[in-house]
């Protein structure tokens, strides 16, 4: 196919997310013409997956300059910047509007199963640059289809692929057996079904990050006012300084709340914590099931499994692509070692576009939180810039794509469960967590230190 019959072919974006909808919106903006696959039956899926859970970040700063462009006109505002939503807040009222006002860009229920260049594997270099993407498509009724692409934007996200209970990173023995009484979901306990699945029971929560903060906490409330509920916390490592987070001294105050929270549940009974415990099975005992270590350590049975171990990238459907991508993180090979959890909190990752998303494949992107692949930390404004420069790149604007236009402001901007409808919480998120701000060019090197970690 010739490069000006290419260039009318869409730019395919795979998810209708926060980010994947925040590129069609700079992408219709540049002129050109998008069309975005969504798995599921409407926009934000898998937000609505945690409608329950609070973000950590305010309105102001998960919504999309060009995507308010594209809503103005249909007489859409904002709501209140310095309020949080909730993962339904966000999908109500913002992500769905920005999909309908899409329209017929936007396809629901269309499952992408491989992405390649037209009449070439992995393995044919011969023309290969000069062939369009060929994505294959799945729809729920059964159907198939195949659309032809000039550049593609993976914005699926890792939500539908939770890391296992196993320390290896593999699921552990007897896992998959027992998936009846295993979840990889922050419960919402306000649903009369889900309540009574762990009240006055045994549960265990693996996992050290926000999302076994924030289950530790709820539990622990329920424990309050059910008898016999208990929690087991299982971690990896032991306990340390910096297991709660920062405490009062965390500069995302809402988040060292959620910190304290925890430490509260186990100090106060509600939760015993297991330390140095790296999972290797999980066992049926009747109706209950049993965790067994590495070690040969075997806890007493629980009830229920809540496994918060982290999320990773699904790459399956790109394998006939030609992906650089770092061999720890499963990021993009340039990306990696600014997002490097072992070395950066998300307040001193700075902003990063084109250049360092770029594959040895020209015209794909992953972007969004798949593009940190298995990094925890995402910011949906650092989400909103990597689609804003690589909207601009495949416009032809080098000069646009290369510019950084995001400034990073001084409140907290980290996405992540929280406990937000508590007032106290909510007077205490002024902090910050992502430095003064900053402005840069992108690959012009780090910005000065910043004002601490998040």
């Amino acid at each position: 196919m010739s490069a000006s019959a290419t260039d009318q072919l869409p730019v395919v974006v795979i998810g209708a997310g926060p980010v994947g909808l925040a590129a069609a919106a700079h992408l219709v903006e540049r002129g050109l013409e998008p069309l975005v696959l969504e798995a599921g039956p409407s926009a934000g899926t898998a937000v609505r997956d945690w409608a329950h859970v609070r973000l950590f970040s305010p309105w102001a700063e998960v919504t999309d300059p060009a995507a308010e462009r594209l809503l103005a006109p249909t007489g859409w505002l904002r709501p209140e910047g310095s309020a949080y939503p909730t993962g339904g807040d966000w999908a109500e009222q913002y992500l769905q509007p920005l999909a309908d006002v899409l329209g017929d860009k936007v396809r629901y229920d269309a499952i992408v199963t491989g992405v390649a260049r037209a009449g070439r594997d992995r393995i044919v270099d011969s023309d290969r640059d000069e062939q369009p993407f060929t994505l294959h498509i799945q729809h729920s009724d059964g159907r198939e289809e195949r659309i032809t692409a000039r550049a593609v934007i993976d914005a699926s996200g890792t939500w539908s692929t939770p890391s296992p209970a196993g320390a290896d990173g593999l699921p552990a023995l007897g896992e998959k057996t027992a998936a009846d009484r295993i979840t990889y979901r922050v419960p919402h306990l306000g649903d009369p079904a889900v309540r009574a699945r762990y009240a006055g029971r045994r549960t265990a929560v693996l996992g050290s990050g926000a999302s076994a903060f924030t289950a530790l906490a709820l539990l622990a409330d329920l424990a309050k006012e059910e008898d016999g509920t208990h929690v087991v916390w299982i971690l990896r490592r032991g306990i340390g300084a910096h297991t709660y987070g920062g405490g009062e001294a965390d500069q995302l105050p809402a988040r060292g709340a959620l910190g304290l929270r925890a430490k509260e549940a186990v100090e106060a009974g509600h939760a015993g914590a297991v330390t140095g415990f790296r999972t290797q099975a999980v066992d049926r005992d009747g109706d209950q099931l049993v965790l067994v270590a590495e070690d040969g350590r075997r806890l007493d049975p629980v009830d229920e499994v809540i496994v918060l171990t982290g999320l990773r990238p699904d790459l399956s459907f790109l394998s006939e692509v030609r992906l650089g991508l770092d061999e720890r993180l499963q990021a993009p090979t340039a990306l990696a070692p600014l997002i490097d959890p072992n070395v950066h909190s998300c307040g001193t990752v700075y902003p990063h576009g084109v250049g360092e998303l770029s594959h040895p494949e020209q015209g794909i992107y992953l972007v969004g939180m798949k593009s940190y692949g298995r990094a925890p930390t995402f910011l949906a404004m650092t989400g909103y810039e990597q689609v804003r420069s690589i909207s601009a790149a495949i416009a032809g604007d080098r000069e646009a794509a290369e510019r950084v236009e995001l400034v990073l402001p001084e409140s907290g901007v980290c996405g992540g469960a929280g406990l937000f409808d508590e007032p106290d919480n909510a007077e205490r998120s002024g902090g910050g967590c992502c430095a003064a701000p900053v402005t840069l060019r992108i690959g012009a090197g780090a910005p000065t230190a910043s004002s601490g970690g998040c």
